[in-house]
């Protein structure tokens, strides 16, 4: 069974940063997309990044990019989101989510993933 696991969420000003975590286990996930998604309050599920376990490709939303970037530790099967230069839009609950294979047009359709954590709050004040 696939467990998801974030950490590293908090009360961060305007302009900083915050990193975090996502520990993954119960699979090989060598195959597997991993993907951040984050929703605020009275607002859909959105894309934030993700990564391609294997090959290490990244995507990003448009709104992150140049300020978010997605890696993984291969050998600690964790997934991080550094998160730098924070505007107070970026506050919501943020998910790591998983699955196998899935395909570049579908990257970014949160209904893809079928293992998620239990998200961690990012809360950026202005």
């Amino acid at each position: 069974q696939v467990q998801l696991v974030e950490s590293g969420g908090g009360l961060v000003q305007a302009g900083g940063s915050l990193r975090l975590s996502c520990a993954a286990s119960g699979r090989t996930f060598s195959s597997y997309v991993m993907g951040w998604f984050r929703q605020a309050p009275g607002k859909e599920r959105e894309f934030v990044a993700a990564v391609r376990w294997s090959s290490g490709t990244t995507y990003y939303a448009d709104s992150v990019k140049g300020r978010f970037t997605i890696s993984r530790d291969n050998a600690k099967n964790t997934v991080y989101l550094q998160m730098n230069s924070l505007k107070p839009e970026d506050t919501a609950v943020y998910y790591c989510a998983a699955d196998n294979n899935i395909a570049t047009i579908r990257i970014a359709d949160a209904k893809k993933y079928d293992f998620w954590g239990q998200g961690t709050q990012v809360t950026v004040s202005s």
